[in-house]
């Protein structure tokens, strides 16, 4: 989902720890498990979304939509589809809103995961 070697971010580090800050003590055993059927569960929306808004896409040569392509990124998806306003009000206190609302915009409406 992201190509090796390639980032807009020197260290996604900020958009990594606030991503995963949003995760809850509860869900934090099989974290990554989770993150991995996630992936799979949305595998063609991210590939999608990676077409027509990642790297080399009309809107990044417009300067927008930054984080796409990043690694980091699939945690925010995540987290984005499980714990919208946990993450967005940590977010609004660490970094620009403007990345995650670009990332909301691309990846469209929220869809529930079965549990």
């Amino acid at each position: 989902m992201a190509a090796p070697d390639v980032r807009h971010w020197p260290d996604g580090g900020d958009f990594l720890d606030v991503a995963l800050s949003a995760v809850r003590p509860e869900e934090r055993e099989g974290y990554i498990e989770r993150l991995q059927a996630f992936v799979e569960q949305h595998r063609a929306r991210l590939e999608e979304m990676l077409r027509t808004h990642g790297p080399g896409s009309r809107p990044v040569s417009h300067g927008r939509y930054a984080l796409i392509g990043q690694p980091e990124t699939l945690v925010i998806l995540e987290r984005m589809e499980s714990a919208l306003f946990l993450l967005r009000g940590r977010w609004e206190k660490e970094l620009e809103t403007v990345f995650l609302d670009d990332l909301e915009s691309a990846w469209g409406p929220r869809i529930r995961l079965s549990r």
